[in-house]
């Protein structure tokens, strides 16, 4: 995550070098009882103060009203809030979707992550957008409810072993997808340019092997244990190949600088934290620091600006809209 920084500059206070002089204030005081004595001029310094009142009184009456002091100014109307427009209203001119359509999409969405897509929706479908030109896979909700089929293999599965000159591998049979590593070698290099070593530990997993780990854990520490940490074969992301487990894969890696280091930045190059704190009634697992899933730049800026930087959210809004948005986009030229 870019962080940026606002640089306030202090100003210290100066004196103003218009500032009257002393012996200025001495000159017209010196002056001012020769005028006094000069024959007819008794009633002067009244005449003037009269004169300069209906000066400023007539200038005063011609003085227009700045625009921004008058509220009702009809040329500098209030820009139009979304609950103002039409269902009709066509938000996007890239979409054949209306303001009425997008309401009804996000009809089941909490009150706020509503509220953050309706208040922008050209913002949003801008940015839905640049979701749509990633593969569609990048975004597929895998979970308890939405199971992978047991012969589902990515077709561009890779070694890590080919990168072990620029990865931190804890294990030789390391596989990810091929579409993820630009970013995945460029978030390496950015955390080394800080000092942090990010380790992979485990990465793609095929159905079966989901299916004896699962296995394991039961036989470990028990069917209710097991089920909070650990998935039952086709309902893992790792099945997917663009799921990482860094470093120790325990708890303690959240205050881990590795840990640390990713919570703050692996947005940035498409990663998302899948099992945040506090959220298992909602993914199902417990706090998993080290569990990321590639779902491409487009896919954490869209979680992070309007789904409140929690995956889950974003997966399920897609799997029930990404069909109706993927069907209604015409880019410019395809009109």
């Amino acid at each position: 995550m870019r962080r940026t920084w606002m640089r306030y500059r202090n100003t210290s206070r100066r004196e103003s070098p218009f500032m009257p002089l002393r012996s200025s204030r001495r000159f017209w005081r010196s002056r001012s009882p020769r005028i006094a004595n000069v024959p007819g001029t008794a009633a002067l310094p009244r005449i003037l103060l009269l004169v300069t009142a209906a000066i400023l009184l007539l200038g005063g009456c011609g003085t227009p009203r700045l625009p921004e002091e008058d509220a009702g100014d009809p040329a500098r109307p209030e820009p139009a809030r979304h609950e103002n427009l039409p269902d009709s209203f066509i938000p996007h001119p890239d979409f054949e979707l209306t303001l009425g359509e997008l309401r009804s999409l996000t009809m089941d969405l909490s009150g706020d992550i509503r509220g953050m897509i309706l208040a922008r929706p050209q913002a949003f479908l801008d940015d839905v957008a640049e979701a749509l030109r990633e593969p569609p896979e990048l975004l597929w909700l895998v979970d308890r409810q939405h199971p992978l089929p047991a012969d589902y293999v990515p077709e561009d599965l890779v070694r890590l072993e080919r990168y072990a000159d620029r990865l931190t591998l804890n294990r030789e049979d390391l596989s990810l997808r091929l579409i993820l590593m630009p970013d995945l070698l460029a978030m390496a290099e950015a955390a080394a340019q800080a000092g942090i070593v990010l380790d992979l530990s485990s990465t793609y997993r095929s159905y079966r092997y989901q299916e004896w780990l699962f296995e394991y854990w039961v036989e470990q520490i028990g069917l209710e244990r097991a089920e909070r940490s650990s998935a039952r074969p086709g309902t893992s992301q790792h099945q997917l190949g663009t799921a990482i487990d860094f470093g120790s894969i325990t708890g303690p890696f959240a205050e881990h600088p590795a840990g640390k280091w990713l919570a703050a930045n692996a947005s940035a190059y498409g990663f998302s934290l899948s099992y945040p704190r506090g959220y298992e009634e909602i993914t199902g697992y417990i706090f998993e620091p080290w569990h990321f899933r590639y779902i491409s730049r487009a896919g954490t800026r869209l979680e992070k600006r309007y789904f409140g930087g929690i995956q889950q959210f974003l997966l399920e809004f897609w799997h029930d809209a990404g069909d109706t948005f993927r069907q209604r986009h015409r880019p410019a030229g395809q009109h």
